[in-house]
């Protein structure tokens, strides 16, 4: 079983920065981050392979975000530069039992709680 637990989130002006952190224990193949905004469906951020260090970004957040890890310290990170007011959302850590990190919310199976996230104008 794995667990996911983030921290790093809070207020912030727009065009300022944030780092994400999520601790996880158990074995992972690959991870996520999501985000969900009120009244929105949860959506993709960036995800990351263990095998192979593949990555991949929402085109939202292109050259804005940076997803990494270390697996020896079981911390997966998202370096959040450049924020914007439509950023704001509860974000998720999320794991997968698979190698491929996909930006499909169903395919991951494990969660975290979330970490809130709020930009200002």
């Amino acid at each position: 079983q794995v667990q996911l637990v983030e921290s790093g989130g809070g207020l912030v002006q727009a065009g300022g920065s944030l780092r994400l952190s999520c601790v996880f224990s158990g074995r992972t193949y690959a991870m996520g981050w999501f985000r969900q905004a009120p009244g929105k469906e949860r959506e993709f951020v960036a995800g990351i392979g263990w095998i192979g260090g593949s990555t991949l970004y929402a085109d939202s957040v292109k050259g804005r975000f940076t997803i990494s890890g270390d697996n020896a310290k079981n911390t997966l990170y998202l370096q959040m530069n450049s924020l914007k007011p439509e950023d704001t959302a509860v974000y998720y850590c999320a794991a997968k039992n698979t190698i491929v990190p996909v930006p499909i919310p169903a395919r991951y199976d494990y969660w975290g709680q979330g970490t809130q996230v709020t930009v200002s104008p």
